[in-house]
């Protein structure tokens, strides 16, 4: 990887409030001059003052370069100005100010149908994307049978795009996209459309491509893919790279970024972490101490201390209680010693409550209810299913062997 395949230098994109920037195709431009050849020439009504109109900055200043080979993740919440990045990339819009270099033939899959004719039917199509990356006939028809199996759709291949399903069309520009060997590939959150099958099926091709050492760009919310896929990621946020960085580093800091970043005010406890590795578990099945540190005015001589981690959706995901422990006055550290934290990579709350019951076992005094700050990241390998809907909450291997019998 010592090529830099694309450079991005103060890429910025502004758009007018309420305006939809339209896409025209060289047809509608021919179709415009024939039908009116006098409005092509006709001066165009100047542009109001910005300080008119509205603008939102969709992109600012972003800056990045990827190197040939690279499989890179671009993520963000939605409307942070992923997809803006890729349309400038692909050449479907134009930056307002910056540039971007691009080094290699790009296929991309930013919408479902992106770059096909609706009149023409598939099989057009396909032959039309191939001589817009540059193919020759024969390239193309050497790839055609493998793109339509991939699409499933031979029994409609002769039919005008325009009548295709949506899972049809997007089956079909995913085919075309990753297997007319295009050198960079971008691909947008499009893959949400499909069913679990072609959503695993284009998981696994995007990682044959990537073995191939072409460059892959992949927009995605599913953390999962992009943990099994990348190297490396890029987070856009409110328009700008709020960081970028090895896969596991940039994701956990999104997760966490997620989550509140105050949680509950401790009034005891006042601080915590895992021995040796800070709050991050970077090894699923190995001996964990957590510590907690907390500063008593008073001992605690019958208390209870229980422990939960939760998800982002609040739901416990496993606790632990401990009656009768004795506590004394001052700064004090609690360890807590599990042999495993076999959870999926993400970021977790660590609850923590701690009670003085004293000798009045039934109504025990309250020392203090905490939601630890900063919160759990586990950044470990993902092993569990790729797609995040039935991948649950554990990250155990598993290994499967298919035995016939006599």
């Amino acid at each position: 990887m010592t090529d830099v395949v694309i450079h991005a230098e103060n890429l910025s994109k502004q758009y007018r409030i309420g305006e939809r920037e339209r896409y025209l195709a060289l047809r509608d431009v021919l179709t415009r001059a024939l039908a009116a050849p006098a409005r092509m020439f006709r001066a165009r009504k100047p542009a109001e003052p910005n300080g008119n109109r509205s603008h939102i900055w969709a992109l600012k200043d972003v800056c990045f370069e990827i190197w040939q080979g690279e499989v890179v993740g671009i993520i963000g919440r939605n409307g942070a100005g992923k997809t803006t990045l890729l349309k400038i990339l692909a050449r479907v819009t134009k930056p307002t100010r910056g540039f971007a270099e691009v080094r290699g033939r790009m296929g991309s899959l930013l919408e479902v149908g992106t770059g096909f004719h609706p009149e023409l039917t598939g099989r057009e199509n396909v032959f039309l994307n191939g001589a817009i990356l540059g193919m020759s006939k024969l390239e193309i028809r050497r790839k055609f049978d493998e793109i339509v199996s991939f699409a499933e759709v031979e029994k409609f291949i002769d039919t005008p795009v325009k009548h295709y399903s949506t899972g049809m069309q997007t089956r079909l520009a995913f085919a075309v996209a990753a297997h007319l060997e295009p050198e960079i590939l971008l691909v947008d959150e499009v893959l949400s459309v499909g069913d679990i099958q072609f959503q695993k099926k284009c998981l696994g091709k995007m990682g044959d491509v990537a073995k191939e050492g072409r460059t892959i760009l992949f927009v995605s919310h599913q953390m999962n893919q992009i943990r099994r896929l990348c190297q490396r990621v890029i987070w856009i946020d409110q328009s700008e790279v709020r960081t970028a960085g090895p896969t596991g580093q940039v994701v956990a800091a999104y997760e966490a970024g997620q989550l509140s970043a105050e949680g509950t005010a401790g009034k005891s406890f006042v601080g915590w972490e895992i021995e040796g590795q800070g709050n991050c578990v970077r090894s699923n099945f190995q001996s964990l101490v957590l510590k907690f540190f907390v500063a008593l005015k008073e001992p605690i001589s019958r208390g209870h201390l229980g422990v939960a981690i939760q998800n982002g959706s609040s739901a416990t995901l496993v606790g632990w209680g401990f009656d009768n422990i004795e506590v004394s006055a001052g700064l004090q550290e609690i360890r807590l010693k599990i042999p495993a934290l076999p959870l999926r990579p993400g970021v977790y709350n660590v609850l923590c409550a701690l009670f003085d019951q004293g000798n009045n076992l039934t109504n025990g005094r309250v020392v203090d209810v905490w939601e630890a700050r900063p919160p759990l990241v586990v950044d470990t390998i993902p092993l569990a299913h790729p797609q995040e809907e039935w991948a649950g909450i554990l990250n155990i291997p598993a290994e499967l062997n298919v035995v016939g019998k006599q």
